[in-house]
């Protein structure tokens, strides 16, 4: 008996210690956010990624009643923002859009890479899919898919500007190089927007951008647009066939983002954040600003996102290890 009184004794006391763990961890949710979010970019302003985060964190504010003040970090293929968002508190304060190079990519291009995925970052929420669209300098001589697959068939290698290496633009760019026969050598860039600047100039001929951001580039006739690697045209440029309608393989690529926190963050703020960014997707504001800018919302559950940059992983990694990419 004295066994038995005792047991319950304990049990009573477990359950008062469980029960006193989750009280606090719920009134920090219904008390979240107190205070502005920071929301990291790991790309230079005026980039797909960049466009989209502050799209959706505009929403984000006005749903969760405080300001989210987008911070751009570039840098080392997204490992400067990736770093410091798995180094910040696990308080709901910090999120960071992470997409195919953050979470599925450089895991199998550095050897030494300052944080793990897996293990750092606690998924939030899918975001964006971002279509690629190939694009050539006006005065380059490249007006169609032929004429690039020309220049990269060339004894003489060309070159195409890169986002760096194993970048879903990049990744793109050789899969389709290897599908022609091609080469040419990548010119890294640390941002979208000045490796556009540099082809829309002449510095370097080609490149698989965001559509998002070289839309209005194209639009303005400082870039030409060949074609887009997807199944179906795109409704932003209608006029640009597909890779298969050019004459060209039926090529498809397309990169991702989602949003992530630092691992440890409290359950109840992150699906707090989660419903917040879901909302925004849904808003018919939001999904209208991201389809001008060639952009489709995605959003999802914290699991199935990350079940799906799992997938991603897989994928990528297979595709990489085949091709013997490394960024070390």
């Amino acid at each position: 008996m004295g066994v038995l009184v005792m047991f319950k004794g304990v049990l009573r006391m477990l359950c008062s210690a469980a029960l006193a763990a989750a009280l606090p961890a719920a009134s920090l949710a219904a008390d979240y956010p107190d205070r502005p979010i920071r929301w990291l970019v790991p790309f230079s302003a005026g980039g797909g990624s960049d466009l989209a985060t502050r799209i959706v964190a505009r929403h984000v504010a006005e749903t969760l009643g405080q300001a989210v003040v987008v911070e751009n970090r570039p840098g080392a293929a997204t490992i400067v923002a990736a770093q410091e968002a798995a180094r910040a508190e696990p308080d709901g304060y910090t999120v960071l859009t992470a997409g195919m190079s953050t979470l599925a990519l450089n895991p199998w291009l550095y050897r030494d890479l300052p944080y793990d995925p897996q293990k750092d970052l606690a998924p939030v929420s899918s975001l964006v899919a971002l279509p690629i669209v190939l694009v050539a300098a006006p005065d380059s001589g490249l007006r169609s898919l032929d004429d690039v697959k020309a220049y990269l068939g060339r004894e003489q290698p060309g070159s195409f500007a890169s986002l760096g290496v194993g970048s879903p633009h990049h990744l793109a760019m050789e899969l389709f190089m290897e599908t022609i026969g091609g080469t040419a050598t990548a010119v890294p860039y640390k941002g979208t927007p000045p490796a556009l600047q540099d082809v829309a100039a002449g510095v370097v001929p080609v490149m698989m951008a965001d559509l998002a951001a070289a839309r209005p580039l194209i639009q303005a006739g400082r870039l030409r647009a060949i074609a887009v690697p997807a199944a179906t045209r795109s409704a932003q440029l209608p006029d640009v066939p597909t890779f298969a309608e050019a004459g060209g393989p039926a090529f498809e690529a397309a990169a991702w983002q989602g949003v992530v926190a630092p691992a440890g963050t409290p359950s109840p703020i992150v699906d707090k954040l989660s419903q917040a960014i879901r909302h925004a997707l849904q808003s018919p504001d939001v999904v209208r600003q991201l389809s001008v800018q060639g952009m489709e919302p995605t959003g999802s559950t914290p699991d199935a996102f990350r079940a799906y940059a799992g997938q991603e992983h897989q994928r990528w990694g297979a595709v990489i290890q085949a091709k013997g990419f490394s960024a070390d």
